[in-house]
């Protein structure tokens, strides 16, 4: 089973005080008040606040890179905002998983998309020069997250939902992917670095959107979930296509010079 490190002995206290009034609440009870009950609620309000807010700006300036032109110094300097953006995101995502709710699906999420935003901005950086040492450290760190958060999402039949199972399988085919490209030739990387920081950053911003739906759309659920991630698949699709024709201009136009 996974277990959360271990908190602060006041956020402890948090945590249980808030964990027994929502469990009152679901049961249809009256849930006890108290000053730190109170004072749990105004630091989850605060966390969802800073939360809905940098999700909010992160998803504009996400969907703005999509449509602007790629390459360029704004690209950079909008992708790096979105970066930090995304990060206070999925770091409120995380404290409202340890410390107020575990939900299966946002828990696997506060792990995919960090992991998969860093690597899309490594991958850039980097280009055709492949993975490095940072890039293993960052693989064995959320193995090892993912590893036991896996089984603790699994261990809940009859209460999962296709969201939950699509959550965990995205998650570990970017872990094994990034396990196995350690053995592509180098000339591989020339050719595929373009490709995979485009899904990781487009998949990132279309994950934050599903988390948005899941969140504020009360219907069709869990398929209205699934819609932001079926969308941004298609999206993805499109700039490999576009990544592919571009590629096979630039070779055949490389052809003609060198005839």
């Amino acid at each position: 089973m996974f277990r959360h490190p271990k908190p602060p002995l006041v956020a402890t206290h948090l945590q249980l005080t808030w964990k027994q009034h929502e469990s009152e609440r679901e049961k249809g009870h009256t849930p006890p008040s108290g000053p730190a009950l109170s004072r749990g609620k105004a630091v989850h309000l605060a966390n969802i606040a800073i939360h809905v807010t940098a999700g909010s700006i992160a998803l504009a300036v996400g969907f703005l890179i999509l449509f602007r032109e790629k390459g360029t110094t704004a690209h950079k300097r909008l992708g790096t905002a979105f970066i930090w953006l995304t990060l206070v995101v999925c770091a409120t995502a995380a404290a409202g998983t340890i410390f107020f709710r575990f939900i299966p699906a946002f828990a696997v999420l506060s792990l995919l998309v960090p992991y998969q935003l860093l690597g899309g901005w490594r991958v850039a950086r980097a280009q055709g020069a492949g993975p490095s040492l940072v890039d293993a450290a960052a693989l064995l760190a959320a193995v090892s997250i993912a590893l036991p958060l896996s089984i603790e999402v699994l261990d809940r039949p009859g209460r999962l939902t296709t969201v939950d199972y699509s959550a965990v399988a995205a998650l570990w085919l970017i872990l094994v992917y990034d396990a196995v490209k350690w053995i592509f030739p180098r000339r591989w990387h020339h050719s595929l670095w373009q490709f995979e920081h485009a899904y990781k950053m487009t998949a990132s911003v279309f994950a934050m959107l599903s988390a948005l739906t899941g969140n504020v759309v009360r219907v069709g659920q869990p398929w209205s979930q699934m819609l932001p991630s079926v969308i941004g698949l298609v999206v993805i699709a499109y700039f490999f296509l576009r990544l592919a024709r571009k590629r096979g201009r630039s070779a055949a136009i490389q052809g003609g010079a060198d005839a």
